[in-house]
Order: structure tokens, then C-alpha cells, then sequence
């Protein structure tokens, strides 16, 4: 047992790992400005990485724009789709007669064996 402890040692405070050999990547920062808060942040990135255009402000939560030259970066929403709801999917597969048709079979049901339960029966 005694072979093993680990005397005058602080585990989990010191890093027995030294820097020496380590080359680090290149960095570069880049600023995101908020339209809505007005907040301006700035993010490191390393320098092969590709910058995202758009950054979640972490003041409000809303849509920061990177800045180039002070700049914000034009961003294309063209490709964006809008999402679909569940409501539009169940449109997809039935017409709105043939819900209304199933909406009225269900609650003819629903009222049919709400009359069959007696209390106390």
C-alpha cells in the first residue's frame, strides 16, 4: 500500500505536464456585433479554422454578425427553409375534409363511451 501512495504530492492542483515542445496554433480573433443589445464580442479562433458569419450574442441569446473592417458580413438567407410544423406534415398526408371527417368520428366515439361508464356500476 505504501508503494503507491503518491507522498507530498497535491493531485488535481498541479500539472506534472511541462510546455516545453509544445508548438500552439495560430490564433486569430474575430468580433461579432449584436443589432439588438449593441454588445460587441470578440472570439478566437485558429487561424485555418473558417469563421462562422453569425454567433449567438451572449448577452441577449439574438443573432450577433461577424465584422469585417468594421463592417458586418453580408449574410445569404436564400437557402434557409422554413421549418415545418407537425401541422403542415399531417397536411402532407391527408386533406383537411378527411381530418374533419376523422375529428368527428373520434369525438362520436369519445361522447359514445363517455355515456357507457356509470359511477358506481
Amino acid at each position: 500500500m505504501a508503494d503507491r501512495s503518491l507522498r507530498g504530492m497535491r493531485l488535481g492542483s498541479q500539472s506534472l505536464q511541462s510546455e516545453e515542445g509544445v508548438v500552439f496554433s495560430e490564433r486569430i480573433a474575430h468580433e461579432y456585433s449584436c443589432a439588438t443589445c449593441g454588445n460587441e464580442t470578440v472570439l478566437v479562433f485558429a487561424a485555418d479554422a473558417e469563421a462562422p458569419d453569425t454567433w449567438e450574442c451572449k448577452t441577449c441569446g439574438a443573432e450577433a454578425v461577424r465584422l469585417v473592417d468594421h463592417k458586418p458580413v453580408d449574410i445569404d438567407h436564400g437557402d434557409v427553409k422554413a421549418p415545418r410544423t407537425h401541422w403542415d406534415m399531417l397536411l402532407e398526408r391527408r386533406t383537411r375534409a378527411e381530418l374533419e371527417e376523422l375529428l368527428q368520428e373520434r369525438l362520436d366515439y369519445l361522447r359514445a363511451r363517455r355515456g357507457q361508464h356509470k359511477i358506481g356500476a
